[in-house]
Parts: C-alpha cells; sequence; structure tokens
C-alpha cells in the first residue's frame, strides 16, 4: 500500500483547522444560545455514563476476549480508592499493585 503525502498533509490540516474552529466556536455561540436546564444534566450525565462504558471496556476486556480476574480487582480497589478520596498517586500505586499481585499468585 502506498501512501500519497500531499493528499495526508491536506487531510490532516483540513481537520486541525475543523477541529479548532469547533472548539473555538463553542465559547462563542455560548452566549448567543441558551441551553436548557434539562439538556445540561443529559449532556452530564451521558459524559458520566460514556466514561463509565470506557472504564468498564478497558477493565473486563482483553482484546477480543475478557481479561480475567486481576485486572479487574485492580480496577474495583482503584475506584473504591477514588471513591474513599485516597491521593491519585495511591489509587494508581494501588491498583497496579492488586493486579500485579493476583497474577503473581497465578490468577489470570
Amino acid at each position: 500500500m502506498t501512501t500519497n503525502t500531499p493528499v495526508l498533509l491536506v487531510a490532516i490540516g483540513v481537520l486541525a483547522v475543523g477541529t479548532f474552529s469547533l472548539r473555538f466556536a463553542g465559547p462563542l455561540m455560548r452566549s448567543r444560545f441558551e441551553v436548557p436546564e434539562r439538556a445540561q444534566q443529559f449532556i452530564a450525565a451521558a459524559a458520566v455514563v460514556l466514561l463509565a462504558a470506557l472504564v468498564a471496556t478497558a477493565a473486563l476486556m482483553d482484546g477480543h476476549g475478557p481479561a480475567g480476574v486481576a485486572r479487574p480487582a485492580g480496577v474495583l480497589v482503584g475506584g473504591i480508592l477514588a471513591w474513599r478520596k485516597a491521593p491519585f498517586v495511591l489509587v494508581v500505586v494501588a491498583a497496579a499493585a492488586t493486579a500485579a499481585g493476583l497474577r503473581l499468585l497465578g490468577v489470570p
């Protein structure tokens, strides 16, 4: 497969300009449009649901199959510590140590 470099660079440039334009237009348009309170609540809930789905997929799946027990256990420990408002470094280290410890014990 050959790559057409000029076309690729133009595509990257167009996407960059489009992304910048959308990011720039948000604050400018905010003063002109009023988003209803119900829509704001829906958007906030949708963000939480999407983040939860991402965490669940990353924690439970490894490629096309299940991740085993060690990774979800580590994520669970990290989630509990984060919920209890532990320092971020402690959350990450405890989650990694849990997964690593279980794998050292032979738990997949």
